[in-house]
């Protein structure tokens, strides 16, 4: 029905690729994924990465990369270029950076600063959302205040339609919203809803995991109370290219790899 090209966000998956890279990546071929979005190299240099997907038959297609280390190093989009990533997406902002601290205006000017320098490469800078960007500065979300200030040719969007709809907005109505600027979606499933302490459940805060197990946890796609059918509607709508299955952590008794195989299978079942 649709024509995505489906990839798999590989920090889903970050403790097989730590003992077996390599194992791994082909697991995830064999599952039927298409491409792979990074989140770290484990130790592996650019060629060997590039060597071993081509190998394999996955495109290496993007790659979340910190915001700290694209800004401290000048070659870093480099080694991205060399693996062959289309895209390099800033992941994630730590709280110093966040809206409504003074230094997300330096996110802001870094983001174009950083769009250019990818765009020299020929690859594209994504910005890649959680909730927090939905407070509102002035009349505005946070978010549509980075997009706003910068340009479309630099900034493309990889909106999260977990944490969209977890900030109380329509994951299918945003991604519309964003019509001729979105490229890639993640598809992310959760149940409950949203709690203190929640970034303990994604490696974060994991002192404080206790306090929220049971009032809110990821699921594979399409076993939690997203409507992907809507979203993938969306997605096609606007153009997107890729849909990327995230799974933060594993969940329902099931190993992280057992559930994006589940993730898959499910939305092959739609698409």
């Amino acid at each position: 029905m649709y024509d995505f090209k489906i990839a798999l966000q590989l920090y889903s998956v970050r403790d097989d690729m730590e003992k077996d890279f390599e194992g791994t990546l082909r697991k995830v071929k064999a599952m039927g994924y298409e491409g792979v979005e990074f989140a770290g190299l484990f130790g592996k240099t650019a060629a060997e990465v590039k060597n071993i997907c081509k190998e394999i038959g996955l495109i290496p297609f993007s790659a979340h990369i910190p915001y700290a280390d694209m800004v401290k190093d000048n070659d870093l989009l480099k080694v991205y270029k060399e693996i062959g990533c289309e895209y390099v997406i800033i992941p994630y902002l730590v709280e110093q950076d966040r809206p409504g601290k003074p230094a997300f205006n330096d996110v802001i000017e870094n983001a174009k600063i950083l769009g250019k320098k990818a765009n020299e490469l020929g690859m594209k800078l994504g910005y890649h959302n959680h909730d927090f960007e939905f407070v509102k500065l002035g009349d505005e979300y946070a978010l549509d205040v980075l997009y706003n200030n910068v340009p479309a040719e630099l900034l493309t969007t990889q909106l999260d339609t977990c944490w969209v709809n977890v900030a109380g907005e329509n994951p299918a109505e945003y991604i519309r919203k964003y019509d001729g600027r979105v490229e890639v979606v993640h598809l992310k499933d959760f149940v409950g809803s949203k709690s203190e302490n929640m970034y303990a459940l994604i490696g974060i805060d994991d002192d404080k995991k206790k306090e929220i197990e049971g009032e809110f946890d990821f699921r594979p796609v399409g076993y939690g109370v997203q409507n992907f059918p809507e979203i993938l509607k969306a997605s096609h709508e606007v153009g997107a290219k890729w849909v990327v299955i995230e799974l933060d952590r594993p969940s329902m008794g099931k190993t992280a790899i057992e559930c994006v195989e589940m993730s898959l299978n499910y939305l092959k079942t739609i698409i």
